[in-house]
Formats: structure tokens, sequence, C-alpha cells
């Protein structure tokens, strides 16, 4: 999207949070009200195979306003922020044209930070270089292969989450098909929206609030069918180290398949993992996007609409 495309149509909003927070029900609420289309930016909700356990829009709510970027991958696709930063890209470019203004919703803060602050146009790490690395990592285990990233990205290595296999090797290999580290690319970047001003929301409502949220939604999950849906993921034999198979609830649910565990607790082990990830979020956004204004939960939408346009 050139520069002169950016800068067509209305601002587009961002609505960020974590998880459970309402996110979905505000984006929806402010599309009927300005007549907006809606583009996710949550990494699991982009699979087509998880509409349960990763809260996707229904059927029902998606005809309300145009919905965009959900459930359009395949769990045997690996998309990885870049595919999604040129698909997104994509649709903010045909949004803009027919001069309607969008919104950007989801949790994933890599999504938004690549859209205003650009993500590294790297050369393609052959395959090779990819199953050796892999390969590596399998071998060493993720706290020795973490040094060995350290040693030639130590910024990478710190800042990247434990037990995140795929944004690990991704790290050792770019630097090894480069020869320069991921972090020094990222910092050489600007995102496609970087000279366009938007408005952004954080829902960010009180912990303790957030986490019996999430504690309902995932028993409301399990009544949905969340574990026949889990059973339909495990049939395909799919790679389990592609990010689809990592989605919350994932593992433990398939534990409870298997019969290692009970539903309960599959259940439990579901909402701890959930917990962990709401306090990963809440810092991410806290940390990348302190000017972002905050709003404790989606009954503060006319608030949020006096915000005003942010620019980087």
């Amino acid at each position: 999207m050139s520069r002169a495309e950016t800068a067509a149509g209305p601002p587009p909003w961002f609505i960020a949070g974590p998880t459970a927070s309402g996110k979905s029900a505000l984006a929806l609420d402010l599309a009927r009200r300005i007549g907006g289309e809606i583009v996710n930016a949550d990494s699991m909700q982009i699979y087509a195979d998880l509409r349960v356990l990763t809260a996707r829009p229904s059927p029902e709510e998606e005809v309300l306003a145009p919905h965009h970027l959900f459930g359009v991958a395949d769990a045997a696709e690996a998309w990885s922020v870049g595919r999604w930063l040129r698909a997104a890209t994509a649709v903010l470019a045909d949004i803009a044209a027919r001069g309607r203004p969008a919104i950007v919703v989801g949790g994933t803060g890599l999504y938004f930070r690549a859209l205003t602050r650009g993500l590294a146009d790297i050369p393609e790490v052959p395959a090779a270089t990819r199953l050796r690395v892999a390969a590596q990592y399998d071998d060493l285990g993720e706290a020795a292969f973490r040094a060995r990233l350290a040693a030639v990205d130590p910024v990478a290595a710190g800042r990247i989450a434990a037990g995140d296999r795929q944004r690990l090797t991704r790290a050792f290999e770019v630097h090894a098909a480069t020869g320069r580290a991921l972090s020094d690319w990222a910092r050489a970047t600007r995102g496609p929206l970087a000279d366009r001003r938007w408005r952004a929301v954080v829902l960010d409502p009180p912990r303790e609030a957030i986490y019996r949220r999430c504690d309902e939604r995932l028993a409301e999950m399990v009544d949905a069918g969340a574990l026949d849906e889990v059973a339909r993921l495990i049939s395909r034999g799919i790679d389990p180290h592609l990010p689809a198979m990592k989605a919350l609830g994932v593992a433990p649910f398939a534990a409870c398949l298997r019969g290692d565990i009970g539903r309960d607790e599959a259940l439990a082990r579901a909402r701890l993992e959930t917990r962990r990830y709401v306090k990963r979020q809440t810092t991410w956004f806290r940390h990348q996007h302190p000017d972002w204004p905050r709003a404790a939960n989606p009954a503060d939408f006319t608030r949020a609409l006096d915000y005003g346009s942010r620019a980087p």
C-alpha cells in the first residue's frame, strides 16, 4: 500500500487489549454506529479451525458488519506477522478506497506494532536453513538454544517469551541466513500506517474481573463444543509446532481427549494458561503503547468516542 493509499479514507480505529476484555463487542458496536468494517488483529482468529476456542465472532455477528481476515487460514498453514501485515495492508487499502472507516481489533500486539512501526523486509530464509535451525532447537532444548541466540541477537533472546519456539527459531534462522540480527532488521523499518493518523483505545479491565470472565468463557466454550473442535484438529495429524496447535486450550483439551487427564483438570489448566496469557498481553500494551487511551470496559464507549486522533 502506497503512502497515497494509506492517506485516503477516514482514520482507522484500533481496539486492542487482552483476551475476554470485550474488544469484539466494542468493535461491532462501533462498526454499526459509524458504518465501519472490522479487520482481525488476533493471530489465532485467523484460523478457520478455531472458531470456538478463539471466541471468533459468530456467523450472526459477522452479518451485522463486514468482517475481514477472520477464519481465512487453514490450521496446517503458518501465518507469520509478515503474512498478516501484507493481507491487512491490502484490506485496509480497499476499505479506505471505498471511503469506509476500518476498525482493527485484536489482542496480538505485534500486529499493531507492525502496522504502525513497521516490519523488517527480510530476505527469504532458505528451507534448508530453517530445517537446520529447527534440528538445533530439538537437540539443544530451549534454554541452550536461547543462550546461543543471545550470542548473536541478545535483544530478541531477551524479548521472546518462554516456550515460544516459533519466534526463537525465526530469530536465529534470520541471523543464520543474513548474517544480521532480526532486531537490527526491525529497527530499520517503518509501518504502512506510519504517516497516517488513527484513533486507538486499549481495553484494560481490572485484572480480577478479566480473570473471572476468562474462567466463565472457557466453561462456555466447553459447552459450545471446544473438545469436539480440538478432536477434529488432532485427527488431521497437524504438526504440533504450527501456530494453530498452540492456541489457548488446545494442549490441555488434547490431553483430556487422550485420557491423560480429566475434563475438570483440562479446564483448570486451560484457565491457568489463559490467565498467564492475559498478563503477557496487558504488559505488552502497557509497555509498547503507553500513550494509547485506556477504557476499563466496553461500557466506556461514549468516552472512547471522545478520544482524539493518535499519531506515532
